[in-house]
C-alpha cells in the first residue's frame, strides 16, 4: 500500500568564485554545489567535486559568502515534489526547476530503504527495486528514461553508514548528469 507522506523541497545552488586577481584562481574551487535540505534547515552543505569533499556548515554560511563577496550564484534549482511510503521504501518524486521559473529541467526520484542504513548492505535491494521500477515504467511507454546514478562515496571519504552527506554527493552526481545530458542535447540541436 502506498501512503502519501507530504511535500518535499531541496535547493541546489552552483557557486562560482569572484576572483579579484588571477593569481588567486588556484586557491579557490572553480565551482561548487551548495545544498539546502528540507529535513535539515539549519545546515548548509557544500559539495566540492574536484577535491572530492563534502563540507557541512550552518545555514548562515550562505549569508557569510554573500557578505564576503567571495562567490556568486551561477545557477540555482529546486527539486520539489511529493513523498510516499511504500512498505520499507520511502520515495520522493519531483521536478527539477530553476528558482524563479517553472521551466522543467528534469524529474528526480529519490528512494530510501528505511530498515538498513548501510550502503553496502542495501545496495543489492536498491538495485533490484530499481530494475523492477524501470521494467514497470517501460511497459507504460512513457517518454524519456530513468538514469541510475551511483556515485563512489569512498572517493569523498564517506563511510558505509548512510548520512545526509551521502545524499549531497548523490544529488551532485545527478545534477552533473542532467547538465551533461542537457549540453549534449543542445549540441545535437545546433
Amino acid at each position: 500500500m502506498v501512503l502519501k507522506e507530504g511535500r518535499w523541497k531541496n535547493t541546489f545552488t552552483f557557486y562560482k568564485p569572484i576572483l579579484k586577481e588571477q593569481a588567486n584562481a588556484s586557491e579557490f574551487p572553480q565551482i561548487f554545489l551548495g545544498v539546502s535540505l528540507q529535513e535539515q534547515p539549519d545546515k548548509f552543505y557544500m559539495a566540492i567535486s574536484r577535491q572530492r569533499l563534502v563540507v557541512v556548515a550552518e545555514s548562515s554560511m550562505q549569508t557569510v559568502m554573500e557578505n564576503l563577496q567571495s562567490y556568486r550564484m551561477k545557477l540555482a534549482v529546486n527539486c520539489e515534489g511529493l513523498q510516499y511510503r511504500l512498505g520499507d521504501f520511502r520515495l520522493q518524486v519531483g521536478k527539477v526547476v530553476p528558482i524563479n521559473s517553472e521551466n522543467l529541467r528534469g524529474i528526480v526520484m529519490e528512494m530510501e530503504y528505511l530498515p538498513i542504513s548501510s550502503w553496502e548492505s542495501s545496495h543489492l535491494i536498491m538495485s533490484e527495486f530499481f530494475e523492477i521500477w524501470t521494467e514497470t515504467l517501460g511497459k507504460r511507454s512513457l517518454p524519456g528514461h530513468f538514469v541510475h546514478v551511483e556515485p563512489n562515496f569512498s572517493e569523498f571519504g564517506l563511510s558505509d553508514q548512510y548520512t545526509s552527506q551521502h545524499t549531497v554527493v548523490q544529488y551532485a552526481s545527478i545534477l552533473a548528469q542532467m547538465a551533461a545530458t542537457s549540453q549534449s542535447s543542445q549540441a545535437t540541436r545546433n
